[in-house]
């Protein structure tokens, strides 16, 4: 693959940016508008991440959105409703998110139940239970000092940016340079060859489900803390932005295959156009309308990367 073809949606993101800047209304600040992009859609890159795992692996996962709201919903439940100490109702939260990852693990590895029915199930189960746990509506009443662990700003962006990077290169770098990494490509390419090689499948299929579930947790710890709450309404709306930007990835960095940072520089273009029609007046609609196409289009170009490669 030559350098054009891996950077190219970098390239479409820098001409978005050029022509909304031109466009959008002159009392603007295109600084503080880069500032709200930026701050945006991290939970996104935190769930995109887990997906990106278990769809390298040659998984499907459908329950982040759910193990995220319950994780979300349990940190201020089990801190202001019952009485828990936060970091507590903190490692409650993430045992939570890893009980249902070890859910799906079990089911689809351990018994081979397809794992589009099964995560499907996870989702709305977890799902239920954070709108049970909330009393169905939004829990507050966190500490707001905790917020500046989320929000708190660091060369102008929040925190909340940063975790999200750091987390891209670390499971980049894993990825990429370490035998964990090479094994999970192995798995995702041809499972049969990679247990002849020896590779343990089935530890990388469950542990794929587990990082997933981890990054699902963590997501929903964040969010919730600077947020001060949760209302578990709002995590469907985070299903779609994921998976465009997981596809969408696969067009950028390591054409063809599921990447951590081409679904990062992923992320921000989506939010980047969606932020930007909004700007220019185009509200409530397009946001569904932008994503739906988004994946639409990211899912096709995918699937023909996909197929190029493995040819």
């Amino acid at each position: 693959m030559d350098l054009l073809s891996r950077y190219a949606l970098v390239i479409l993101w820098i001409i978005m940016l050029l022509v909304l800047l031109a466009l959008v209304p002159g009392d603007v600040s295109p600084i503080n508008a880069m500032r709200t992009v930026f701050s945006q859609i991290t939970p996104v890159v935190f769930l995109a991440l887990g997906v990106v795992i278990t769809m390298a692996v040659g998984e499907f996962d459908l329950s982040f959105a759910g193990i995220f709201s319950i994780a979300a919903v349990a940190v201020p439940s089990l801190a202001v409703l019952h009485g828990w100490p936060v970091l507590l109702a903190v490692v409650g939260a993430i045992v939570i998110a890893l009980v249902f990852g070890a859910i799906n693990a079990a089911l689809v590895v351990g018994l081979g139940i397809n794992s589009v029915v099964v995560t499907l199930g996870t989702w709305s189960v977890a799902g239920g239970l954070a709108f049970l746990l909330s009393g169905e509506t939004t829990v507050s009443g966190l500490d707001p000092a905790l917020a500046a662990i989320s929000t708190g700003r660091f060369l102008g962006l929040p925190h909340l940016f940063w975790y999200g990077v750091i987390l891209v290169v670390i499971v980049a770098y894993i990825m990429g340079a370490t035998p964990i990494g090479r094994h999970m490509t192995f798995v995702g390419s041809n499972r049969a060859v990679a247990s002849l090689a020896g590779i343990s499948v089935g530890r990388v299929r469950i542990g794929a489900y587990l990082a997933s579930s981890l990054l699902a947790g963590l997501a929903g710890v964040v969010i919730s803390i600077g947020n001060g709450g949760f209302n578990p309404a709002s995590a469907s709306a985070y299903l779609l932005p994921t998976f465009a930007a997981v596809f969408l990835g696969t067009v950028a960095v390591v054409p063809g295959r599921f990447n951590p940072l081409g679904m990062l520089i992923a992320a921000y273009f989506l939010i980047t156009g969606v932020f930007g029609l909004q700007l220019l007046g185009l509200t409530g609609w397009v946001t569904e309308v932008f994503y739906g196409a988004a994946l639409i289009i990211a899912v096709t170009v995918s699937h023909l990367l996909q197929r190029r490669v493995k040819s």
